[in-house]
């Protein structure tokens, strides 16, 4: 099925394009260009309100995931990642990964950095989708990829045609509005799937 997915601002990770457009097939990118030269084939449209930029990196995964636990709403404890309880069973750290999972997609993130060393872990990622890296930042991290750091720093790959369809829409009317975090996080898609959107 193909969807055009259409923003104010469109960044490939190298151009810049106005009222621009990500034609996607399936899990991958089948055209990129402005909205009025791709519009009026058979896709249906997803008009998004904000900059869209390729997917984002976490590099700071493995801490997030095994590091850190991600409460359930039910707890009452927020949504931030806290420090873990001793004697955490295999079955918490499964659940605590996939809500942390769940939130790394809520701040634009395609990818993350292990390596992760428990199997429960490992599960959860295989399941989200997000692709793992090997090589990350062991120590404490935020779950925003772009907390600190320029968009540039943190993005995973370009949008590319043939490429993988992995991008995210943020809040924002320029690219420079998103350096050093804080942008809400519209819509992440990953392999042409979306797995996140903000209510």
């Amino acid at each position: 099925m193909l969807t055009l997915h259409r923003a104010r601002l469109l960044h490939t990770g190298g151009t810049a394009i106005e009222d621009g457009a990500v034609l996607v097939d399936g899990a991958r990118v089948a055209a990129i260009g402005p909205f009025a030269e791709l519009a009026g084939g058979p896709a249906r449209v997803r008009e998004w309100p904000g900059v869209l930029v390729p997917g984002l990196l976490n590099r700071h995964g493995a801490w997030l995931l095994e590091g850190a636990y991600h409460p359930d709403p039910r707890e009452g404890a927020g949504d931030r990642p806290l420090p873990p309880a001793d004697g955490l069973t295999d079955e918490q750290w499964g659940g605590s990964a996939r809500r942390g999972l769940q939130r790394l997609l809520g701040h634009g993130a395609t990818a993350l950095a292990g390596p992760f060393a428990r199997a429960s872990v490992r599960t959860a990622v295989a399941r989200s989708g997000l692709r793992p890296l090997a090589g990350g930042d062991t120590g404490p991290g935020p779950l925003d990829p772009l907390e600190g750091r320029e968009l540039a720093a943190a993005l995973h790959r370009p949008l590319a045609v043939g490429g993988a369809a992995d991008f995210v829409v943020f809040a924002a009317g320029a690219v420079e509005e998103l350096d050093g975090g804080g942008a809400a996080c519209l819509a992440t898609v990953l392999d042409g799937r979306l797995l996140h959107r903000r209510r």
